[in-house]
This record gives C-alpha cells, sequence and structure tokens, in this order.
C-alpha cells in the first residue's frame, strides 16, 4: 500500500464510525463524544510504555547538537491485538522524547515521509519566529511535487522534504513537548500521533533530592476513539487531510474520544517501588479536560504534591488532592508510593469523565524500595511578574462566530488572518491581558510563558501557580495574565489549544517588536 492510500484509510471508516457514534459532552467539557465502534480491552491489562529518549547523531554547521526525527506511517498495536495505523514522529506514537539542557543550542532536523505537509511547534519552548512552528512554514512531504507554496492564498517559508528547528535552549527546567501545528490540520495530525515530549534540564533542578531514572515518568494523557477497523475516529471534513479544514458539525465544540490514553497504550498499568516518583503529567488531548486523583482502596487518596508547572519549577511545592488539566497543560507531582504495603493498587482517576473516561491508569505497588529522594520546603527562584502602574491592558474575547462566510471560532470577532495582528507588543514590557471566553477555551501564548493575575477579578485558582504557557479558562469566564516577551522580536501566536477551535480559525497573530 503506497503513502498516499494508506493515509486514505486511515480516514475512511473512522469517518463512518465517528459520524455513526456522536453522544453528549460529558459535564466539565466542551465538545461531542464519539463512541469506539470495536470491543475494547479491559482496564489496566496493558502494561505502560515509557517513549525512548532521543540521541543526538552529531552536531550541525553551528556546533549545536543534531537530532533527527523522522515523521512517517506507521502501525500501532495500540489496543491488543489491532492494528491502527498512526501518523508518528520515527514511526513511534508518542514520538521520541527529546531531553536538552538549559544554555545548550539543539536543532532537530524533521524529515516528512508523509503524504501531507507538516509544521512542528516546540510547545513552551522560547524560540525566534522561524523556529516556532508558524503554522504555514510547511514541511513539504519527500518527493511531493504539488505546489503547496500558497495555502488558502497565504504563503509561508515553505521548505520541502526537511526543515532544521533550531532551539537556544536558554529557559528553564521544564516539561516541553512538541506537535504537529499546521495550519487547519493541527487537531487530525495530533490525534493520529504527531505528539511527543521534550525535556529541559538544567543546574537549578539538578540540585534538589527529586525522584529520578525509573522513577521519573513523563505520562502523555490523551483520549480517542476508535473505528470497527481499528482505524483511529475522527470526524474531519477532509480524512485526507489535503484542503478542507474542520470537523463535521456536531463536532464544532470538540472531539472526545472514549478511551483514555497513557502514553499511547489504552488505560494502562505500571509497578512501582514503595518510594516516591515523579509524574510529568502532560493532556495531550484534542478537547477532553480531566480532574485526575489517585484513589487507594479504603484509603484516603494519596495527595499530589505540584512541583512545577508549564514553564517550570514553582518557588514551593503545592499539595493538590485533584488537579484539573486543559488541553495542553502540563503539571510536574510527586506521588509517595512508600506510604503504601506492596500490592496495593493505587488508580488515577478522572473525576471529570464517566465510564470509561473517569479512568486513566493504575499503578501497582510491587516491593518495598530504598528512596532516598525528598520534597525540599523550596524548589527554585521565582520572579513575580508584576505589572507597573499604567501597563497596557488588551481584551481579547474567545467565541464562536461567522465572519462572512466563516463557521467556526473567533478571537475578537475575526478568524486567523496571517498577515493581521491583534497585538504589537514591545519587547520587555509587561502587559495585562484580560481573556474573555463563551465556552471553555484552553488559551495557548507562544515565546514565552505568563502568570495568572486574576479570575473574575478575583483570586487565581489553585492550579494556576507558577510560569504558564496555557491556561484554562471556563465558560463566561475573566482571566487577566501578565504577558512579557523577550529576546525576540518577529511574529508568533496564540490560540485556543482545543484543536478543532484551533483549526477553525481562533487563533491570531501577535507581533514582538
Amino acid at each position: 500500500m503506497n503513502r498516499r492510500s494508506f493515509l486514505g484509510h486511515l480516514g475512511g471508516a473512522a469517518a463512518g464510525a465517528a459520524l455513526a457514534g456522536c453522544e453528549l459532552g460529558e459535564a466539565g467539557q466542551t465538545g461531542e463524544q464519539l463512541v469506539s465502534k470495536l470491543r475494547l480491552p479491559k482496564p489496566f491489562r496493558v502494561p505502560l510504555p515509557v517513549p525512548p529518549v532521543a540521541r543526538p547523531v552529531g552536531t550541525d554547521a553551528s556546533g549545536a547538537e543534531l537530532y533527527r526525527v523522522t515523521q512517517r506511517l506507521a502501525p500501532a498495536e495500540i489496543l491488543p491485538g489491532v492494528r491502527t495505523p498512526i501518523l508518528g514522529y520515527d514511526g513511534i506514537f508518542p514520538g521520541p522524547t527529546i531531553e536538552t539542557r538549559r544554555g545548550r543550542p539543539v536543532t532537530v532536523r524533521h524529515r516528512n515521509e508523509l503524504s501531507v505537509p507538516t509544521v512542528v511547534h516546540l510547545h513552551g519552548g522560547h524560540t525566534p519566529h522561524e523556529h516556532d512552528g508558524w503554522p504555514l512554514d510547511l514541511v513539504l512531504p519527500v518527493g511531493d511535487t504539488r505546489d503547496w507554496t500558497t495555502h488558502h492564498g497565504m504563503t509561508g517559508d515553505v521548505r520541502r522534504d526537511e526543515r532544521d528547528y533550531r532551539y537556544p535552549m536558554e529557559q528553564r527546567a521544564a516539561t516541553l513537548w512538541y506537535h504537529d501545528h499546521r495550519m487547519d490540520f493541527t487537531g487530525p495530525a495530533v490525534y493520529r500521533g504527531l505528539a511527543g515530549f521534550h525535556l529541559v534540564r538544567d543546574d537549578v533542578e539538578d540540585a534538589l533530592p527529586l525522584p529520578r531514572g525509573d522513577r521519573e515518568l513523563p505520562l502523555m494523557i490523551c483520549d480517542r476513539a476508535f473505528a470497527e477497523d481499528g482505524t483511529f475516529a475522527y470526524p474531519g471534513l477532509d480524512q485526507e487531510m489535503q484542503s478542507v479544514p474542520g470537523v463535521e458539525d456536531e463536532w464544532m465544540e470538540g472531539v472526545l474520544g472514549d478511551v483514555v490514553l497513557v502514553n499511547g497504550a489504552p488505560w494502562p498499568v505500571h509497578e512501582v517501588d514503595a518510594a516516591r516518583y515523579r509524574l510529568r503529567l502532560l493532556n495531550a488531548s484534542n478537547s477532553r479536560r480531566y480532574r485526575v486523583a489517585m484513589t487507594v482502596p479504603g484509603r484516603p487518596d494519596l495527595p499530589l504534591v505540584q512541583i512545577g508547572s508549564d514553564g517550570g519549577l514553582l518557588a514551593a511545592p503545592v499539595r493538590h488532592d485533584a488537579i484539573e488539566l486543559a488541553p495542553a497543560e502540563r503539571f510536574d507531582v510527586i506521588v509517595d508510593f512508600s506510604v503504601l504495603p506492596a500490592g496495593t493498587e493505587v488508580t488515577m482517576v478522572n473525576g471529570l469523565g464517566s465510564g470509561g473516561t473517569g479512568q486513566v491508569m493504575r499503578f501497582r505497588v510491587v516491593r518495598p524500595a530504598r528512596d532516598d529522594s525528598r520534597i525540599p520546603d523550596r524548589l527554585a527562584e521565582f520572579e513575580p511578574l508584576t505589572p507597573p502602574a499604567g501597563a497596557r491592558m488588551r481584551t481579547f474575547r474567545f467565541t464562536r462566530g461567522a465572519v462572512g462566510d466563516h463557521r467556526g471560532w473567533t478571537i475578537n470577532g475575526t478568524s486567523f488572518t496571517p498577515g493581521g495582528s491583534l497585538a504589537d507588543s514591545p519587547l520587555g514590557e509587561v502587559e495585562i491581558w484580560r481573556l474573555v471566553t463563551d465556552v471553555h477555551h484552553p488559551v495557548h501564548v507562544h515565546l514565552d510563558p505568563f502568570q495568572v493575575l486574576r479570575r473574575n477579578g478575583r483570586e487565581p485558582s489553585d492550579y494556576d501557580g507558577g510560569w504558564k504557557d496555557t491556561v484554562d479558562i471556563r465558560p463566561a469566564e475573566v482571566v487577566d495574565i501578565a504577558v512579557r516577551f523577550t529576546d525576540y522580536a518577529g511574529r508568533f501566536v496564540m490560540h485556543c489549544h482545543n484543536l478543532e477551535h484551533e483549526d477553525m480559525a481562533m487563533m491570531g497573530t501577535v507581533r514582538t517588536v
């Protein structure tokens, strides 16, 4: 089967399953749920996979470490005994984890062996605009002779076959991730597998006595639905991801799956020592939100001690009974299994789900073990981003709407216009951005993290602490954030990270000057 027909197969049966399997979205969600059309496995039978760590292949001309990643189609056994075609970085889902250090530049050379253009965005990366993953800066498939130089009448920096993404890594240690960011088709591309972790480390984090090695687990949590033939069910208007953006009307609010995957496995189980573990939680769902908690039969829930947010370490740890994650948010937490005897099972549940989506994964305590880790009272220096008197305030309204014949989602009543600008923001200046919503919108800002100042005129929520690059804004809510861009002038974007909203134009250009 050639690449083009394979990609067509990837979506054909999926579209039928999607149209046949819609039900009302769950409480706490903005979206409609698909129902898988094949028998699903029982939870907690599949071992948790951990994505492999990529290794540099050398250095580039500037001396930066060089990584190579190939985007390709591949079959994957996600459900036991079922082959699911994926779009994968190096042919796996999630893609390989890239680990880098603060102050050491790296180059990641992405080669596109798919049958559609791609764009790579390092989410949370402090990156010059030409390497940030501008939605029109396409990487064309190897050997593709079609004219993609203009996309819906708009032109980007188009490359053939491969592109070097250069990352200075002048940023704090943090849990980042990389994913496709092509205009109009981010949703189906990520849904079908184009996502992976990128972990930044530094000396500050290394000096802390945190869990390490096998006791540090990156956990990519997402939801999917499956067609009868095992393909991912996604209700896109253009199943081959060529030219027609968006989804069927029923799923404009967002696509929810009925299978929870962690690192690409359905409701997995992981054996742990009776010791502390560091869990790097990432919500990589298109639109589903989670409220995760750690339940133990006959005992109180285990606390989740947060040590980091999107942009790295907090100043001090924060204890939570549960944590809410919107799409694209990351929470770095410590869970202490040492208080439990061997044989205890701990289930990570989702308080914003029901049935299968109410469970995430399970941990099985299998042995006592020595543990030299601890959670310090102080973690890292933290700079409060305090707007000065008279700071510039900008208001952005995220709403469903129609612009001319455009059907989709808007910011300040307009759809994404690459040549325009919603804000020209001076480098180094602290501004207040007021974000106003109609339904749930997880808002993501490129280039630099921000800090949440207020929710509806009151204090930030328990989940807003630290440096953020994505903020969960609930229906009819007003959130003020302090924004400061540094180092790199150019054009960037902010957008809703409900990927169906993003693909239907809920994105705006921000120019740093």
